[in-house]
């Protein structure tokens, strides 16, 4: 089977649907995998490293889409990808096709075959694919607070009102993870009953 993996146009993505050592599994199995030029550079990989393990570099995304049987992405098609996807192609991607329904209409139109990375559940009803993304969320968010409290920021001070109460500093990062959930001040706040922490 022929596998595309076009370069990730939508603005600040800079991840790539499948990185070198996926490729490599993919074409030990007897795929033909097809990745656009340069389409891994902002996530740190090479043209080199990709056509080391079997892949072939395609110039444009066109050609990707074209060629390619499966087309694996990160984010949602965007509206110049969506004119190129072809008829009974298979879009492997994160689509969220319920705050889009431009995409989803196209996508009604172009009469692919479009498999959801959010909706993939595994034998026990869990998100596989869903779950890390949320804990990278989670992760970053205490990278964004941080970035509130930077002097430039108008929020600054504002975010750290209720998170001096319920956690705790170690010296290198706050303590937030355990006590979060079980933190009555946060739980007040969240339910919009304190107004010591807002």
């Amino acid at each position: 089977m022929k596998i595309g993996v076009p370069k990730e146009i939508k603005p600040q993505e800079n991840r790539i649907g499948l990185t070198p050592e996926s490729v490599k599994t993919l074409v030990s199995e007897g795929h033909e995998v097809i990745v656009e030029n340069n389409g891994g550079f902002e996530a740190g990989f090479e043209n080199e490293q990709y056509t080391s393990v079997g892949a072939k570099i395609a110039n444009t995304a066109a050609d990707i889409f074209n060629d390619a049987e499966i087309i694996v992405k990160v984010k949602e098609p965007q509206k110049v990808e969506v004119d190129m996807i072809r008829e009974n192609q298979i879009v492997y991607t994160y689509l969220h096709l319920a705050a889009a329904k431009e995409l989803t209409e196209g996508l009604i139109k172009s009469k692919s075959i479009n498999i959801a990375y959010e909706t993939v559940t595994d034998d026990n009803g869990r998100l596989p694919l869903l779950a890390p993304m949320s804990a990278v969320a989670g992760r970053m968010s205490v990278q964004a607070g941080a970035h509130c409290l930077e002097k430039k920021s108008k929020w600054k001070r504002s975010f750290i009102r209720w998170c001096t109460r319920c956690c705790r500093w170690n010296g290198s990062y706050f303590r937030w993870r355990s006590c979060w959930r079980k933190c009555s001040c946060y739980s007040n706040w969240y339910a919009g009953q304190s107004s010591y922490c807002r």
